[in-house]
């Protein structure tokens, strides 16, 4: 926990990634009040709403090899699209590392495999007919980090195999990386389970197209501070198609959605065969 200090001589801007690679995910209590926004149907921030997910479903149904393949989804989160997926016939292993999701997952299906790992160090196997990687979860890894996740994503398809990647656009980063410093007060939300004042601002490193969103959490009760921080790398089309060609993959199809209607979320897909 830290004081009202540390907000009065935070270091501005930040470095990409020095204040935590990531949000919390792993934390139990928060990845609790995580999986609440997941489920919620009142927005798309966590994950998309239903009706939304269905229509995304139907066209993975068209692009993926027939079942009973095999899915890899990385960062399956609660398992909103692969539990669908294999309820269509096929076979699938999700991976994430935030707790109560995987345990949502499991108790959805428990006849699919999902694992609590971390992507940046898990071994993902072999034999699988598609990956996926979606929802703009590519961007919040270093670059380095996403190289190997394009590369053991690659190994772990089976000949002929695609990958199936939903990149965030690059604008739409850069547009995070600008957002006017804001504060709102809750009684209890996503960064602490209690009432608190949240206060969040953003930045903008052009060297590395990156943007790097804080949020302190200041506790009402104590004045006690919890910081955290969200690095999000841009990428432009050329750069991660570069990536998955020299990870291993061709035939890179890119479109403007996953599905034919333009919803505006700011995520676009690429759709690439092992070869």
């Amino acid at each position: 926990m830290l004081s009202l200090n540390h907000i009065v001589n935070r270091t501005s801007p930040p470095a990409p990634w020095k204040e935590g690679d990531n949000i919390p995910w792993d934390d139990p209590e928060f990845s609790k009040r995580m999986l609440a926004e997941h489920l919620s149907q009142d927005h798309d921030l966590a994950s998309r709403r239903t009706e939304r997910i269905d229509a995304h479903v139907a066209q993975l149904l068209e692009d993926l090899p027939q079942p009973p393949a095999g899915i890899l989804d990385l960062a399956c989160g609660p398992g909103l699209y692969l539990s669908r997926l294999c309820a269509a016939g096929y076979t699938g292993v999700g991976i994430d590392f935030s707790p109560a999701s995987i345990e949502y997952a499991k108790l959805t299906r428990s006849d699919v495999e999902y694992r609590l790992d971390y992507l940046r160090t898990a071994d993902f196997g072999t034999g699988f007919g598609a990956v996926l990687l979606l929802y703009g979860q590519i961007n919040v890894f270093r670059r380095a980090e996403a190289r190997s996740i394009l590369a053991r994503a690659r190994a772990a398809l089976a000949p002929g195999g695609v990958i199936v990647l939903e990149p965030q656009m690059y604008e739409q980063v850069e547009q995070a990386g600008h957002v006017a410093p804001a504060w709102s007060s809750h009684a209890a939300g996503l960064f602490s389970a209690d009432a608190h004042i949240l206060l969040t601002e953003a930045f903008w490193d052009e060297p590395s197209t990156t943007a790097t969103q804080r949020f302190y959490a200041i506790d009402v009760a104590t004045g006690g501070v919890r910081r955290h921080a969200l690095s999000t790398i841009a990428y432009t089309d050329t750069e991660l198609v570069g990536m998955l060609k020299k990870a291993g993959f061709d035939e890179i199809e890119s479109r403007a959605s996953l599905t034919d209607e333009q919803v505006g979320d700011g995520l676009y897909a690429l759709i690439a065969s092992a070869r």
